[in-house]
């Protein structure tokens, strides 16, 4: 069977999503001044009643009935739609007042603006009482502008709060107070066998409700490869889900969010009988860090790894048959710094077993730069402990806020100095790579790409991307942008306004 990551971006419908997130107790975040409250599940999770009496009969009284559960989820499961470029403006197109402002001639022949929109469909869920929407980053991904429809069919235009390709997931806010929402259960106690609800809006069929089990979890399916780091470890169902449902709510019998619909395996592009999700076990740090932080806090122990099976425990003549192989290590990361060494079998992370290499990223995805972990491993037979202090991937234990002021946030990008290698093959002396986009502006007002590396603004040179955000916050009206694509030597010239 061919597994397909669906991209619910243009006229390709490719797959559908499935999954969720949980977690234990409740939580205030803090956004500036604001509270942001995210309702979680208390400890003592309450299950649904038993399928079976002792005596192994059926329970009447407890035979699945989903109506309650679907009725509570659905007002909290939201469509969004995404509008995206197409094709490229030439200058003689470009509207006021960019034209009059800047004058035609002054453009050159190769000047990107504005373009007809296209759009796609996804689906979302409230966490917060306050517009906070959880999603799939692949549902936003190239959007220009992001539309929701709520349930009553109340429509608003969200902003993107933060994007992590690393896990699928993004958070996105509309305007709007009072919003039902979805509490956040604990991914970590449902089992496989026990009955979930998939609520989304495949095929654009608003608030669709399917039912299923679990198959399977911990389940990793290579679909996030684009992403350098990725993090892999789904619940996998059977609950039919299509494109549509991508970032929707997979939840149990209690209306509780366990997972957010991410991804099907299929050789056709609609559902074939199994579907997967985020676990909120993943979603739950995610949505954390981007209201406290303005940016996930991804820790990493510096090690390349690979699952332990009965060849390779054959081939290394190691003592046990299950766990996560160290392959190499990382001169400055933390497993080389806390004692973790090659031929090492990691077989738990803070008493929590480990047997794959999903696993193992889990578990380390859920920390941060900074926290300490007990990693249990086996070397040549013997069991030590290790206390490992995490790092983030430049090697340090601090936090790294998003300190972005808002007009560059307006901008849906993320600027970087470039290199002196890079500088050298564009031949500059200066310039501000664009690093990353997502919603924003300049997605919105113009066809500019990942790459673009910026040398002027309104014909003033850039050094920096802390000069760039200086510029850029003392304008006003219309700004131009000047610079080279990397490879390409013609001049490019990008005009919007703030």
């Amino acid at each position: 069977m061919k597994l397909i990551a669906w991209k619910e971006m243009g006229t390709t419908i490719m797959a559908a999503v499935l999954g969720g997130c949980i977690t234990l107790g409740a939580y205030k975040a803090l956004e500036e001044d604001n509270k942001v409250i995210i309702e979680k599940v208390p400890e003592n999770y309450s299950r649904v009643a038993s399928s079976y009496t002792k005596s192994g009969d059926i329970n009447p009284a407890a035979h699945p009935d989903f109506s309650m559960a679907a009725e509570k989820v659905t007002p909290a499961v939201v469509h969004i739609r995404s509008s995206m470029k197409g094709r490229e403006t030439p200058v003689q197109n470009i509207p006021s007042p960019f034209r009059d402002f800047f004058g035609d001639d002054f453009f050159g022949e190769r000047f990107r603006g504005f373009n007809d929109p296209a759009q796609a469909s996804g689906s979302g869920v409230i966490i917060s009482q306050d517009g906070y929407i959880l999603t799939n980053d692949h549902v936003i991904d190239k959007a220009d502008e992001i539309e929701v429809t709520l349930h009553d069919k109340r429509s608003y235009k969200a902003k993107v709060i933060g994007t992590d390709p690393s896990t699928d997931l993004a958070l996105i806010q509309i305007k709007e107070k009072d919003l039902p929402t979805l509490p956040l259960a604990n991914s970590d106690e449902v089992k496989v066998g026990q009955w979930v609800l998939a609520v989304g809006n495949p095929f654009n069929l608003e608030s669709t409700v399917t039912a299923g089990i679990i198959s399977a979890k911990g389940r990793s399916i290579n679909i996030l490869q684009r992403n350098k780091t990725p993090i892999e470890s789904f619940i996998q169902t059977d609950a039919a889900v299509n494109p549509g449902n991508s970032g929707g709510a997979l939840v149990n019998l209690n209306g509780e969010l366990i997972g957010i619909n991410t991804a099907i395996a299929t050789p056709t592009g609609t559902y074939a009988g199994y579907s997967f999700a985020v676990p909120t076990s993943i979603a739950s740090k995610v949505v954390e860090d981007f209201i406290k932080y303005g940016k996930v806090q991804r820790a990493y122990l510096g090690i390349v790894i690979r699952d332990v099976n009965g060849k390779l425990a054959s081939e290394k003549d190691l003592s046990v048959n299950t766990g996560v192989y160290v392959d190499s290590l990382m001169a400055d990361g933390a497993g080389k710094a806390g004692g973790i060494k090659i031929g090492d079998v990691i077989t738990k992370v803070d008493d929590r077993n480990v047997s794959s290499v999903a696993e193992l990223q889990e578990l380390i995805g859920r920390h941060r730069p900074g926290d300490e972990v007990t990693v249990t491993i086996n070397r040549k037979g013997d069991e030590k402990k290790l206390k490992i202090p995490l790092k983030n991937l430049e090697g340090k234990t601090e936090i790294v806020k998003d300190t972005r002021s808002e007009v560059i946030k307006s901008l849906g990008a993320e600027f970087t100095d470039i290199t002196e290698q890079e500088k050298e093959k564009a031949n500059l002396e200066a310039g501000v790579k664009v690093s990353k986009l997502y919603p924003g502006t300049l997605r919105s007002s113009t066809n500019m790409k990942e790459g673009f590396i910026i040398t002027k603004v309104n014909r003033k040179p850039v050094n920096s991307a802390r000069q760039l955000a200086q510029m850029l916050e003392s304008e006003e009206g219309g700004i131009l942008i000047e610079g080279v694509y990397p490879g390409d030597p013609t001049v490019y010239y990008y005009a919007f306004g703030l």
